[in-house]
């Protein structure tokens, strides 16, 4: 039943990659159907899911997640920062090799790659808590990549903090909360959902395989280095067995909703996310590491997500 859930997830991400490289999906193609997700399918997407979640109308719904998200990624730069000193990566000025470490590995694929594994596995109600806890990932990732990640050559130009939360996604959460504490569901026309319904479908699969198209054109830029090999393989233990323990630790102990419970075990076994590699880049960071960590992580979560999810479900006892 789990890699049933799972195994669909890398198919799409590997026809992406194919795709790529065999020019079928070019990158002039990638600015607008980014677009396209971000502002119209992925909104849509959490609109189903919210509006009409009576879950989310439970205050405890509406600040804990999103609190869980926060710790979670500040636990994970704290071990990483670790992790990144016991490998002695340089981190002085001209030396992004630890700041790079610390965020790629920290961050976890909190959206893309979860989403169609709560769809599967839990259903709408706990998808919509699943996006309230994303809000605290959103603000976690975003203080990092400043803090951490610190200012590039064109910091002038850079937004403040809240213009990178308003977001659409972030807004269309915040809008569908509002909507569904207004019991909206029971006075908006049944085709305006349907609609929501029909147009999220897409947002999945489409982001799925532009991750494969965006993974391939990082790693023929980037490429890879032999000499990397202890760094991604230190990133992977952090990522993918150690990190894993602080969130089924939180899912078997924290007095909180099944709901949730069930959303910190899929994000227990998320592997590293691809958006801090843009992120790194932006940040003249060492984009070649980041690269080379988000793919290793990719790859083994294969193998590696069934095992942590039916763990962490016995844990938390679901």
């Amino acid at each position: 039943m789990i890699f049933a859930a799972v195994a669909p997830i890398f198919v799409i991400i590997a026809l992406g990659f194919l795709l790529r490289r065999t020019g079928v999906l070019t990158e002039e193609a990638d600015t607008s159907l980014l677009r396209i997700c971000v502002n119209l399918l992925y909104p849509c997407l959490i609109a189903s899911s919210i509006i009409g979640n009576e879950l989310l109308r439970e205050r405890v719904n509406l600040w804990l997640p999103p609190l869980t998200g926060i710790v979670l990624v500040g636990l994970g730069y704290l071990l990483c920062y670790g992790g990144g000193r016991a490998l002695r990566l340089p981190g002085g000025p001209g030396n992004p090799q630890l700041r790079t470490f610390v965020f790629v590995t920290a961050l976890y694929n909190y959206g893309y790659t979860a989403i169609p594994i709560v769809q599967k596995l839990f259903g709408t109600k706990t998808l919509g808590v699943l996006f309230t806890h994303n809000l605290g990932v959103e603000i976690a990732l975003w203080a990092g990549a400043g803090l951490i990640l610190g200012r590039s050559a064109a910091s002038g130009r850079d937004k403040p903090l809240w213009r990178h939360l308003l977001s659409a996604p972030v807004v269309a959460i915040l809008v569908s909360l509002a909507l569904n504490a207004l019991h909206a569901r029971q006075f908006l026309p049944e085709w305006l959902f349907g609609g929501f319904n029909m147009i999220g479908a897409a947002a999945i699969p489409m982001a799925l395989l532009l991750t494969g198209a965006t993974l391939s054109d990082f790693i023929k830029e980037a490429g890879f280095s032999r000499s990397g090999l202890q760094t991604v393989a230190t990133a992977s233990l952090l990522r993918l067995a150690l990190l894993p323990l602080a969130f089924i630790a939180l899912a078997r102990w924290l007095p909180c909703s099944v709901e949730l419970k069930q959303v910190l075990v899929v994000q227990a076994a998320m592997p590293s996310a691809m958006f801090p590699i843009i992120l790194t880049k932006h940040y003249k960071g060492d984009t070649a590491m980041a690269v080379q960590i988000v793919f290793a992580t990719t790859a083994l979560a294969l193998l590696t997500i069934p095992y942590w999810i039916n763990f962490g479900l016995r844990m938390a006892k679901l």
